[in-house]
């Protein structure tokens, strides 16, 4: 009889419908049943873009799914938990203590979960599908031969990119760059491996033929008497120059700013006004010859170029990337540089592994 009514059951409705009923409640009930986990990856996928859009509409158009269908994964979420997650009577959509505490543990659950096939991948075919790569524009001209030649070696498809620090600091975060190589060390990110490569001092560039100040009161009368050619307000470098003049009591008037080391050496180069760079810049822009470098007068400071990438997301290739960068740098550009600028000789400095 049994028999009979099962047959006649599966003959009513149709095997397709039947079995896509089953996958579906078997993927939804699956944790509750083995008892381990209250939790699926794919539920937390959903949870963390619940907390970073604020809504469940959001979240749904982000991950291409229909509103009801987050909706109940986050009510099955909170239902196995047995702990509310979201404040729903706020909008945007507030996490409770306990949502907060699982959002910063299912951010690490899932970084880790998103290293398995990179590094599965790279163990068996020893090379990725793509790999993307940000660069500061300051690099590019030093860099990028290195990168290209050991990234090319260990992925498919490579794409190097040359920006501003903010930009591909925010990319990196997103999961739109791989990579990150820039003035920016994102101290404050947790999830995060950091590779420093190379520290430089920050110079004054003049045009030929200006008298350099080389006293703190003579960098004042200069920044009085001729216009400061900034590097911009969005970059890691400008804002640092900003700061150190901040410091010293200097407020040079706003005039012209530029994104990239090319801009402001040029201006320079111009008899337009002076500028506060660096020798990686300076060289990126390939107008040495136009223009003056000196020492800065007054405390000095300097900026670190560091290498980032996402924890343990892509086995050894930022480590070995590293290296080879900063090889390149204590055997190529130091000493390159160091000809070209023999007050700065041993204001240079490359990090050992």
């Amino acid at each position: 009889m049994t028999a009979r009514l099962c047959g006649a059951f599966l003959n009513f409705i149709s095997p397709q419908a039947f079995a896509r009923d089953i996958s579906v409640t078997y993927s939804m009930r699956m944790a509750p049943r083995l008892g381990t986990l209250p939790f699926d990856l794919r539920s937390l996928e959903i949870f963390l873009a619940v907390c970073e859009t604020g809504t469940m509409a959001a979240a749904a158009r982000a991950l291409s799914l229909t509103q009801p269908a987050v909706s109940l994964a986050v009510g099955d979420l909170e239902e196995r938990m047995g702990l509310k997650l979201f404040d729903r009577s706020v909008r945007p959509l507030a996490l409770t203590s306990a949502g907060s505490v699982l959002r910063d543990r299912a951010v690490m659950l899932l970084t880790d979960a998103r290293e398995i096939a990179p590094l599965l991948n790279e163990a068996v075919k020893k090379r990725l599908p793509r790999l993307r790569i940000g660069l500061v524009d300051s690099i590019s001209r030093e860099l990028t031969g290195v990168i290209a030649d050991t990234l090319s070696s260990r992925a498919d498809d490579v794409s190097i990119l040359s920006g501003l620090t903010a930009d591909h600091s925010i990319a990196l975060l997103t999961r739109h760059l791989d990579i990150f190589c820039g003035v920016d060390d994102m101290e404050e990110v947790d999830g995060l491996e950091r590779w420093p490569l190379f520290t430089e001092p920050y110079i004054l560039l003049m045009p030929r033929g200006d008298p350099i100040p080389n006293t703190l009161a003579g960098l004042v009368e200069l920044a009085q008497t001729r216009p400061l050619i900034r590097y911009s307000g969005r970059s890691k470098t400008g804002i640092e120059i900003e700061r150190h003049l901040r410091r010293l009591g200097i407020h040079p008037a706003r005039h012209i700013e530029f994104d990239a080391p090319y801009g402001v050496s040029a201006r320079v180069g111009a008899d337009a006004g002076f500028a506060i760079t660096t020798p990686l810049c300076l060289a990126e822009s390939g107008l040495a010859a136009s223009v003056q470098a000196a020492s800065l007068p007054g405390p000095k400071f300097q900026r670190t170029i560091t290498l980032i990438a996402r924890r343990r997301e892509l086995g050894r290739i930022p480590q070995d990337l590293a290296l080879k960068a900063r090889a390149t740098l204590a055997t190529k550009t130091i000493p390159r540089l160091s000809a070209q600028m023999t007050w700065l000789a041993d204001q240079f400095h490359t990090y050992a592994e």
